[in-house]
């Protein structure tokens, strides 16, 4: 598609790299948990590494076979000067297999078709008990039009259970999902924990009236962890 050429050349100096990246405590918080018991030497490899951050920070935890792809040369170009392994890469042409892979914000921006194409790839990348870990837009969140409208490279918008409607027939399997959302650090963490959870009570009590349904995960953007079974 020729939009993603124009937008892609200059995603980091024009877009991306205008907003902050999550912070290191809250990766610690909500990734560390879900790549617990990977060895130091597991083979990781992240799809859409952008300018490096969360590679950076994977070294730093002591993961020390690590690698990186993305389509966009100046992403790259940022993740090397961060001192991690990263190259020009189509996900489309996935080579060697893995321990995990890691798709943080990257599937909603696929179209369905190549979605359908993308998920078997992941799976057969991936070793037997490998592990897929998945960040992406939550079109079932609080504010979800800011998600879908928020970048014009947005093209698939997921819930949880579309999602597990992408991955399930492609043979991925214990699927969990979790929400991004504050985190318990400093007294401002812990309020802004304890004010979501009222938020979602409150949410959740507009859906009951509405529909008869409640809902787990209420946030900008949801995290899911999928295995293929070993």
């Amino acid at each position: 598609m020729a939009f993603r050429d124009a937008l892609y050349e200059q995603y980091a100096s024009t877009f991306k790299g205008r907003q902050n990246a999550p912070s290191r405590a809250w990766w610690e918080h909500k990734y560390v948990p879900l790549l617990a018991g990977l060895p130091s030497d597991a083979r990781i490899l992240e799809i859409g590494c952008g300018a490096g951050e969360l590679l950076s920070f994977l070294i730093a935890k002591g993961f020390r076979n690590t690698r990186g792809i993305d389509i966009s040369a100046e992403q790259v170009a940022l993740a090397r000067s961060r001192g991690v392994e990263a190259e020009v890469g189509d996900a489309f042409e996935l080579k060697g297999s893995y321990e995990a892979i890691i798709a943080v914000d990257v599937l909603e921006h696929f179209t369905r078709d190549e979605l359908l194409r993308l998920a078997p790839l992941l799976f057969t990348a991936l070793q037997p008990g490998g592990r897929l870990l998945i960040q992406t837009a939550n079109g079932a969140g609080l504010f979800p039009r800011q998600v879908i409208y928020g970048d014009l490279t947005h093209m698939t918008i997921f819930t949880s259970d579309s999602l597990a409607q992408l991955l399930r027939p492609c043979g991925f399997a214990d699927l969990s999902f979790y929400e991004t959302g504050p985190i318990p650090l400093r007294v401002t963490g812990r309020l802004n924990v304890a004010l979501w959870q009222v938020t979602k009570l409150l949410a959740n009590a507009v859906r009951q009236i509405e529909t008869g349904k409640s809902q787990r995960i209420w946030t900008e953007n949801f995290i899911c962890l999928a295995h293929r079974p070993g």
